[in-house]
């Protein structure tokens, strides 16, 4: 009986560093079953590769420079028809913003340029098969935010928040929102508490993060 050996997984590269993209190539190239189809060093160009070269899995950097982001682009690359690409997130960043905004964006793993090279080559299998595979590290922030619930901000408080992401100080933001400054400074009170900040700017990048702002 003939066994016929599964076939290469076809993997578009997509990352903005030349050096760093050259150096992934080199190491994909030593990796029997699995075949770089193409390279790309924008998200826009990602886009067009892989509806031109139709890979497997499309590896994928968050940050792309000035122009789209890499989670973005996994968005446009993964709402296309069946079958699309899957893509593997393969980055430096591992806030909980960049994990949550990446996977709702469709990616299908999530990995820390950190890794392994035998751990990359067993992600980008599994991303081929549809299988989710995270960072330790990644696993580890998802499944805490998954045990942390998110804190709940009344409206007047979110209201705060906004402004306070603009930037208009205590006396802007009551003139805004036709209130005191002293209401302002006590909303603000329960905001830190809330989000386990004592400053202006943690309270608007911990938001940002727990996406209570837009």
């Amino acid at each position: 009986m003939t066994t016929h050996a599964a076939p290469p997984v076809r993997l578009l590269v997509c990352d903005d560093h030349i050096v760093v993209r050259a150096g992934l190539l080199a190491l994909l190239g030593s990796a029997p079953d699995i075949e770089v189809v193409g390279e790309a060093g924008t998200g826009e160009e990602a886009i067009a590769l892989a509806a031109k070269l139709t890979p497997d899995v499309v590896l994928m950097d968050l940050q792309l420079g000035e122009g789209m982001d890499g989670v973005e682009a996994t968005r446009r690359i993964t709402s296309v028809a069946a079958p699309a690409p899957h893509v593997l997130v393969l980055t430096t960043y591992d806030t909980d913003a960049d994990i949550t905004r990446a996977i709702e964006a469709g990616a299908t793993g999530y990995l820390l340029k950190a890794e392994r090279p035998e751990e990359l080559f067993a992600a980008i299998h599994a991303a081929a098969q549809g299988r989710t595979t995270l960072s330790p590290p990644v696993a580890s922030r998802v499944m805490a935010r998954m045990r942390k619930p998110l804190p709940t901000l009344t409206d007047r408080e979110l209201d705060i928040l906004a402004q306070l992401s603009q930037g208009l100080g205590n006396r802007e933001i009551a003139r805004a929102l036709f209130i005191s400054e002293a209401t302002v400074k006590t909303h603000l009170g329960r905001i830190y508490d809330k989000l386990g900040v004592d400053t202006r700017a943690g309270a608007v990048a911990v938001a940002k993060e727990q996406r209570l702002l837009p």
